[in-house]
């Protein structure tokens, strides 16, 4: 017979001699869970991956995405990187071992709700590529990203305090929105954008049976503006069908937009045709940049209550502002009452969130940065 450990499966890793905190699972092993387990081994972290197809798991082995393959109960954090259709049962078996989990999925709203466990944090890198599976994974993807995560008010504090520090090292701009908040946004600035370039993309092709140059006559901006129809489409009915009402009434807003700049064009209004484009055109060039000069950074101390979802109240609020935060501490009171939330944030919007805080009864109050 067999003894116990020549008995062990052979895709469960053995124990390797790490600090605690470093050891880390990826259950999905395409583009973004390859790259995040790339990111994360660049940075010391020990990291197992599996997947529903086995021998993606083995590809990402290869590719060095992952130092082992299987399951690792004594992870810390385990990143589930499946389609969203499938995130709230993984998430539910990476939370049965124990330790932290997060998700990368595009639709937040219906799997916290699914999950609804402390030690969960729902998350989504808004990072991605054209290119498919681990033959696209990178460690740098996330480098200058957004990456929202979506503590509610049953969220561990320090739960969402460390995986926002772990996705943090990973270079990503982490923002705090609640999961409504989130699924109603990213209708609008992914799914909608996604769905209305394969549109273009469709019909630029029907023409292209007629008129065989069309295609090959497409300026730079069409092909810009339909470079993510080259997206894998599976991962896209999962995403409609999850997050279809926030979609719909976003498709709503697009369409009767079109329908008054095609009033515009029709009826030859110059002027406001001229208004709208620049209007459009002022709205592209505000949109938010890199991140805050570390000379420009201050600390934005909270006195909090040690009640459940005072953390997600003050990061979310935060998110909402588009105050971006840099780093973040809890501070544990000696009498368990309460505590000090320490966020570091741009000095020129910290009296922004200051005042925002104090509406909300907090007592907030911005230092220098030691």
């Amino acid at each position: 017979m067999a003894s116990a450990t020549t008995s062990r499966p052979e895709t469960t890793p053995p124990p390797e001699p790490l600090a605690p905190g470093k050891r880390a699972a990826v259950v999905g092993t395409g583009l973004i869970g390859a790259s995040i387990g790339m990111a994360l081994r660049a940075r010391g972290w020990h990291v197992t991956g599996a997947d529903h197809r086995v021998e993606r798991a083995h590809q990402a082995l290869a590719a060095g995405a992952l130092d082992a393959v299987g399951v690792d109960p004594e992870a810390e954090v385990t990143f589930v990187a499946t389609p969203v259709s499938a995130v709230a049962s993984e998430a539910g078996l990476a939370l049965a071992h124990g330790g932290l989990v997060t998700d990368v999925g595009s639709v937040k709203a219906p799997i916290v709700a699914a999950v609804d466990h402390p030690c969960f944090v729902g998350g989504h890198p808004m990072a991605g590529s054209e290119q498919e599976g681990v033959e696209g994974a990178e460690a740098g993807l996330f480098q200058g990203a957004t990456w929202v995560l979506t503590p509610t008010t049953g969220t561990d504090p320090a739960a969402y305090a460390r995986v926002r520090s772990v996705v943090s090292t990973l270079g990503a701009d982490v923002v705090a929105l609640t999961p409504e908040r989130h699924d109603t946004l990213v209708a609008l600035v992914s799914h909608v954008p996604h769905l209305t370039a394969a549109t273009l993309m469709c019909l630029a092709d029907e023409g292209a049976e007629e008129h065989a140059a069309l295609l090959r006559l497409a300026a730079g901006g069409f092909r810009d503006m339909t470079r993510i129809a080259a997206g894998h489409p599976g991962i896209w009915p999962d995403i409609c069908a999850e997050n279809r009402d926030a979609i719909v009434h976003a498709l709503d807003r697009l369409r009767s937009s079109l329908d008054d700049v095609r009033e515009l064009v029709s009826t030859g209004d110059r002027d406001g045709l001229l208004r709208w484009l620049e209007g459009a055109r002022s709205a592209r060039t505000n949109l938010p940049g890199g991140l805050a000069r570390p000379d420009a950074l201050v600390d934005l101390r909270v006195p909090v209550p040690d009640r459940p979802g005072v953390v997600a109240e003050v990061t979310t609020l935060a998110g909402e502002l588009a105050v971006n935060i840099e780093d973040l501490d809890i501070v544990h009171s000696v009498e368990g009452d309460r505590g000090l939330l320490v966020l570091v944030v741009d000095a020129d919007v910290a009296d922004v969130l200051r005042e925002a805080l104090m509406t909300r009864g907090f007592r907030p109050s911005v230092h220098p940065l030691a």
